[in-house]
């Protein structure tokens, strides 16, 4: 705050323990050596202290700014004038987004709002970012006009935000807009299957978790192709980081993915009578939330328009059938009774004499031998001397053995089902001529317990802000000064050390493999090398006071303390060979089409080196990189654009300084330099105060919302 426009009657904010920024008026001017300022507030006066680290208060923006649709355009650039222009645009204007500069800032209105129809997007299409209101659509008008004029191009929209704040819904609009502005004279099969993939991709990859009724479990970018008219011709889709665990647990009041609960609900339905399913109460792999409901949702219908979905993508009937014999096999996999016998429980056996209805379910419908299965699934080969002996395992193992089976199954199903509706999208006409890239991924996360799930979407999310760090600060920056212009240097904070901690020589991926690969390895063992190897070495990374297999990383957003235990079996995720060739020779032309392809072997382990879930994710985002690269250095207007996602739902305990600080720099750098993009998890950057995660004894009518937050729109649930 500049000492000479700090006069009496000036508006500044002040900071508050309940509301975060309260409003103020001086009462008196400011003279260098006072130690207090005197301060109207609302509710009465009060003497303001300006020594380090306070200072002077930050200043209120004039009044005619109030509810600019800009965030550039603020006098004012610091924390509380953003998050007063953005609650006044919510509460006055009930507007759920709002610019800065060529990026899209939006909040998640928790319901169905009437400005995304057919009239809308044809008021947007063909206008300029800055003629119009702030939109969806007016960036995926901007990215498509963009690549129009600079043709073979391409473009790319990042959607970022926590889980819960409209990513998903986000990118849909997206592709909906350029499927109505690609669709030439009319409307064709190609546009209408690039949509018809959303509802497909939803059932096998989203569910329900404590944040959110539809969280994507896994991170989605779509290429959509488009021809020299720029009509779309295909498209193409590639998955990361598809969350296999959840198929066999899911965590209190969460799901399973939505297909299970719509297949079980529809288990009535004439055609489906051969799966043998029953409630979703009644699976092991669906009932572990306790909670197999979506409030308002029919699983019914949703899997009516699963299969809608499917046909609309050439998948006919009976092919869906084999996905649903798949999906239900899994289900009954689940339930399968493996028994501990031997001294100590060290032999596992399933009663196959007993005839154990599970196990013949699942074996009728994926089409092999339920005997085979059973021997397999309690016992393994190994290789000793030269010959192969046969091992029983102790119930524990083989009931992992069966968990580690159901998760391959599924991610092979998903792979092969990405893989069917990429052949149905990909263009027979021409090749395109430059593409519109659209990532939808996870959103940083943080739970009370974090495992290997949460370990590698953060790192995920690390890389994504180095490369905005890259292009927003670094190189946009490095052209003022190329072009001489005048200009203040804004420092940033380089995230780079917590990705070296993470992928660098013997950093926290290196060890974990390592760890993987010993004989006797162990979470506790690979805990004591990150000790070693990191603790007082790295300011990212730090040890819990209380624990001795834990570990706490320093990221961009957060700290993050992840629990060791579990990490070396799901970053193993070990399949045994024997289960998969009697699969090899199942009588179904799916299932042994799943896995005809894997290489043979004792095992199949699938650590991070072996899977390549996040060095894949590493090559894409090299690819990208380079890409972005070529595009920038060309100067070209926008090669990226951003869609940020502001959730109500955050807690006032997210009001980090310096993430805060951190965004307001890229306001900053946005007002002067107009950046290509920028990339930043918001839910880490407007803290609003209202529990995403109130205890479960605390009921939504005991919550109490401040005046300040009730936006018209939003509606309890």
């Amino acid at each position: 705050m500049e000492e000479k426009e700090c006069h009496w009657g000036a508006c500044v904010w002040v900071p508050d323990p309940e509301a975060v920024w309260v409003s103020a008026q001086l009462l008196q001017n400011y003279r260098p050596g006072d130690q207090h300022i005197p301060i109207q507030l609302t509710d009465g006066r009060m003497e303001y202290p300006v020594l380090p680290p306070a200072g002077l208060p930050p200043l209120g923006n004039p009044d005619i700014l109030e509810g600019e649709n800009d965030l550039t355009a603020l006098t004012f650039l610091h924390e509380p004038a953003v998050l007063h222009n953005l609650r006044v645009r919510f509460l006055d204007y009930s507007s759920i987004y709002t610019y800065c500069g060529i990026v899209l800032v939006a909040l998640n209105p928790y319901e169905q709002l009437p400005i995304y129809g057919e009239e809308v997007i044809d008021a947007y299409s063909g206008q300029d970012m800055a003629d119009m209101e702030p939109h969806i659509f007016s960036v995926a008008e901007e990215t498509y006009r963009t690549m129009i004029r600079s043709i073979e191009k391409n473009q790319s929209i990042i959607i970022s935000g926590e889980s819960g704040s409209g990513k998903t819904v986000s990118a849909k609009f997206t592709m909906r807009y350029f499927a109505v502005v690609g669709g030439a004279a009319q409307q064709t099969s190609v546009e209408e299957k690039v949509l018809a993939s959303n509802p497909i991709m939803e059932a096998i990859g989203n569910a329900k978790t404590t944040r959110n009724d539809n969280s994507s479990r896994f991170g989605k970018y779509i290429e959509i192709g488009f021809g020299c008219k720029g009509d779309i011709i295909g498209a193409n889709m590639r998955t990361y980081l598809l969350e296999k665990s959840r198929v066999v647990f899911q965590a209190a009041q969460e799901r399973n993915y939505h297909i299970f609960y719509q297949l079980c609900a529809s288990r009535d339905l004439p055609e489906l009578r051969t799966l043998k399913l029953d409630s979703a109460e009644n699976f092991h792999y669906t009932n572990q939330g306790q909670d197999v409901h979506i409030f308002g949702t029919d699983d019914v219908v949703e899997l009516e328009r699963t299969r809608n979905a499917f046909t609309i993508l050439g998948v006919q009937p009976d092919q869906q059938m084999e996905i649903f014999h798949i999906l239900a096999a899994i289900l009954h996999l689940g339930n399968v009774n493996i028994q501990a016998s031997g001294r100590g429980g060290d032999r596992s056996y399933i009663d196959v004499q007993a005839n154990d209805r599970s196990l013949a379910i699942f074996a009728k419908l994926l089409g092999v031998e339920g005997a085979q299965m059973a021997q397999w699934l309690c016992h393994r080969r190994l290789a000793v001397g030269g010959e192969m002996l046969v091992k029983p395992m102790t119930g524990q193992q083989a009931n992992e053995a069966r968990d580690a089976l159901a998760k391959h199954v599924y991610e092979q199903l998903f792979t092969w089902t990405v893989q069917r509706l990429n052949s149905s999208l990909r263009t027979h006409r021409e090749q395109p001529k430059s593409f519109i890239g659209v990532l939808d991924i996870y959103g940083f996360e943080t739970f009370d317990r974090n495992s290997f799930e949460q370990f590698c979407i953060n790192y995920a999310n690390e890389k994504l802000q180095q490369q905005f760090n890259r292009y927003v600060f670094q190189l946009e920056q490095e052209e003022y000064l190329r072009e001489e212009l005048p200009w203040n240097r804004i420092e940033f904070s380089d995230n780079q050390p917590c990705i070296a901690l993470i992928e660098g020589q013997l950093g926290l991926l290196d060890l974990l493999d390592e760890e993987c690969r010993m004989p006797k390895g162990s979470n506790e063992n690979w805990a004591r090398k990150l000790y070693d190897q990191h603790l007082n070495h790295s300011p990212h990374f730090l040890k819990p006071r209380m624990s001795n297999s834990a570990f706490i990383v320093v990221h961009f957003a957060d700290m993050v303390q992840y629990e060791c235990d579990g990490f070396l079996d799901k970053n193993r995720d070990t399949v045994f060979e024997e289960p998969i060739n009697i699969l090899r020779a199942s009588q179904s032309e799916l299932v042994a089409e799943l896995f005809q392809k894997e290489s043979a072997g004792g095992s199949l382990p699938n650590s991070s080196l072996a899977n390549g879930s996040i060095r894949s994710g590493k090559r894409a985002h090299r690819e990208h990189k380079l890409t972005v690269g070529f595009q920038v250095t060309c100067n070209a207007l926008s090669n990226q654009q951003v869609v940020k996602i502001l959730s109500l739902y955050t807690p006032q305990s997210d009001l980090e300084e310096r993430v805060t600080l951190n965004f307001i720099r890229i306001v900053q750098v946005s007002a002067k330099g107009q950046p290509p993009q920028l990339l930043m998890d918001v839910r880490r950057v407007f803290p609003v105060m209202f529990p995403y995660l109130p205890p479960p004894q605390v009921s939504a009518a005991q919550l109490e919302i401040p005046e300040s937050l009730k936006i018209s729109f939003l509606r309890r649930v």
